[in-house]
């Protein structure tokens, strides 16, 4: 399971021109699930995602985490993390898992956040989404549950 982390200003996800997920200052994160990913990588992500030290103290160093700060999480599926582009123009995804695999460790990786506490926003699973944030900083990470 795969994760980009973005700190944000604020972000939101719109469907048929429907915004169904907005957030203010917090984590846009967009999370892939590969094959043979179990609840304990959704877990591990979620408890890395909520305790990350990416928000600034009163002294400019990064040392609070979105739990410490009140922020929000807007959090979207993203099978292209798992595009493989080694080969040719056009990227392969067969590294994805099955929709209904990754929906359910999606959704479980989201009650997780929520159960720390979280206001946690979603897109919805499958759906041609458009993803807008202000990126703060800017600050960009990525996590592998599996490195």
């Amino acid at each position: 399971m795969k994760v980009v982390i973005q700190r944000c200003k604020h972000a939101q996800v719109t469907v048929d021109n429907e915004v169904v997920g907005k957030i203010g200052a917090g984590l846009m994160v967009l999370v892939g699930v590969t094959h043979g990913d179990e609840e304990k990588d959704a877990k591990y992500l979620a408890d890395k995602v909520a305790g990350l030290r990416i928000f600034e103290d009163e002294d400019g160093k990064m040392n609070f985490s979105v739990q410490d700060v009140g922020g929000a999480i807007l959090s979207v599926s993203q099978f292209t993390l798992y595009g493989d582009t080694r080969k040719g123009k056009r990227p392969n995804f067969m590294a994805a898992a099955k929709p209904d695999e990754a929906n359910a460790l999606y959704e479980f990786f989201n009650r997780e956040l929520s159960a720390k506490g979280l206001q946690v926003e979603t897109g919805v699973f499958g759906a041609m989404m458009d993803v807008s944030l202000t990126n703060w900083g800017p600050v960009t990470l990525i996590i592998d549950s599996k490195s």
